[in-house]
């Protein structure tokens, strides 16, 4: 019962630290961490006080870096190596506790929107790329010049699709090269209105494009990659990309290319399960996860929202990290929903699994609104910013009325017929012709009350007037470890 639903109690001294990763040698540490660029940013600004927000296999160099950056600034630094929920978000609130007037984010980023107003810099890092090898392999997986294809990358091999596109440009015409989306600098102006900005990223297509009609080429991700361990980046584009579109992975370190086309998918044939389950349950659990990213209060009162317009209960939950072992305390629940950044709500799952599936806001948005999905949408949305009112995205529920809510709708997982939402029925004014009697009354069961009529033990039962009245006796004193009727040992 112990290892199923909790942790052991020795598991906490028995687990180790993680590792901090290699120390850089510290002639590298400028030109990993572009410490130029990070010393103008401050200086620029002005700032005495300065959050450096580190991964934890990058803390090994923490030190060194905040020490560099303190003796040619002049600035303090406070280094952020315990992040609220994860390291790809940025910490603004672990800022706001330090005073800091500035953040620099080092590693893997999510790059959304934080939810305070703090000047931001991200130094992505820069992975060794062989371009010869990655040349070779977009020319043998794309044999036709004609072809419009875009070139994608992890953040951390975002500088190099430029050198990679000044090989491929003489043949290859219709090249879309794609860039980070990097908050702008402060006093800067907007970006120019024709830059689509999706998964993170901004495309510059041109007038009368669109991106469904580009296949991708992406240099990152690592031919040993399985589906189980799959980078949550990856997913996240695999889950959006037009399905008729090719999808090829490229090693940056080897040049080996795979089709992502089968992986992508089982990811969405996951996604289609996921939102059957979420049809079929009746009470949901909203997992507020981080707390840094902008808009996250408004999505969850959406999500509420959601789940009302379908006739179903939600509770929201504030765990933290989800486990395994803590969303085990939650029976109750038939699926959970993550509120997260797009690679928190997408990162793998922990061995053991969950005791409820966890889905994300996008397929909630599926099984809760008929109106569900909007003409030309791509498959799969991972923001639940696109899915609030303002985005392109957004759809609204349909009015009481609308004949979307009387459609049959039949379970894909047990087979049943799903009825309408309750107040669907109990508002019809269409069915005034039949009179109930008076003495026929409906009682609707609450799906709590539902859930505690299957469980075999349901609490001490209150025997009210079947209890002899008995005086009340002395109990034991004393303390767990030794009571005072207890001999010593």
């Amino acid at each position: 019962m112990e290892s199923t639903f909790s942790s052991p109690a020795e598991a906490a001294l028995q687990r180790e630290a993680g590792v901090p990763g290699q120390f850089t040698p510290p002639e590298d540490l400028d030109r990993l961490y572009e410490l130029e660029r990070v010393t103008k940013f401050v200086c620029d600004l002005g700032c005495q006080r300065v959050a450096l927000q580190f991964p934890d296999q990058l803390l090994g160099d923490a030190g060194a870096v905040a020490a560099r950056l303190e003796e040619v600034t002049g600035a303090k630094m406070f280094i952020l190596g315990d992040t609220a929920y994860g390291s790809c978000c940025v910490d603004v609130l672990g800022a706001e506790q330090a005073g800091a007037q500035a953040l620099v984010h080092f590693g893997p980023a999510c790059l959304s929107p934080p939810a305070l107003q703090l000047p931001i810099t991200f130094v992505l890092g820069q992975r060794p790329v062989a371009l010869e090898l990655c040349a070779k392999a977009f020319e043998a997986q794309n044999p036709d010049p004609t072809a419009p294809v875009v070139l994608l990358s992890e953040p951390a091999c975002a500088h190099a699709l430029e050198p990679l596109a000044m090989l491929l440009l003489p043949k290859y015409q219709d090249l879309l090269i794609s860039r980070p989306a990097l908050p702008l600098p402060v006093g800067s102006p907007s970006s120019q209105p024709e830059s689509l900005e999706r998964f993170g990223r901004c495309f510059p297509l041109n007038p009368g494009r669109r991106l469904e009609e580009y296949g991708a080429f992406y240099v990152g991700a690592s031919q040993a990659s399985s589906d189980s361990n799959l980078d949550p980046d990856l997913s996240r584009l695999l889950l959006g990309w037009t399905p008729e579109r090719p999808f090829f992975s490229c090693c940056p370190d080897t040049g080996q290319t795979q089709d992502q086309g089968a992986k992508a998918g089982r990811l969405r044939a996951r996604r289609l399960y996921l939102i059957e389950r979420a049809r079929d349950a009746r009470v949901v659990g909203l997992l507020a996860g981080t707390l840094g990213v902008a808009r996250h209060r408004e999505a969850l009162a959406h999500l509420r929202k959601l789940t009302e317009a379908a006739g179903k209960r939600s509770y929201v939950l504030a765990v933290g990290k989800p486990t395994p072992a803590k969303l085990a305390n939650f029976p109750e629940m038939d699926v959970f929903v993550l509120l997260a950044c797009p690679l928190g709500a997408l990162a793998p799952q922990p061995s053991g699994g969950f005791f409820r599936p966890v889905l994300t806001p996008c397929e909630l948005e599926a099984a809760c609104n008929p109106a569900w999905p909007p003409p030309g949408l791509a498959p799969h949305l991972t923001h639940y910013a696109e899915l609030l009112p303002g985005s392109p995205f957004h759809v609204p529920l349909p009015p009481p009325e609308s004949e979307l809510w009387d459609t049959p709708d039949v379970s894909l997982i047990s087979g049943e017929l799903r009825p309408p939402p309750p107040w669907k029925s109990s508002d019809d004014t269409r069915c005034s012709a039949l009179i109930p009697r008076p003495q026929l009354e409906l009682a609707e069961s609450s799906p709590a009350a539902s859930f505690l009529s299957s469980r075999n033990w349901q609490g001490l039962e209150p025997r009210l007037g079947q209890t002899p009245v008995k005086e009340a006796v002395r109990g034991r004193r004393g303390i767990a470890i030794a009571y005072e009727d207890e001999g010593s040992s």
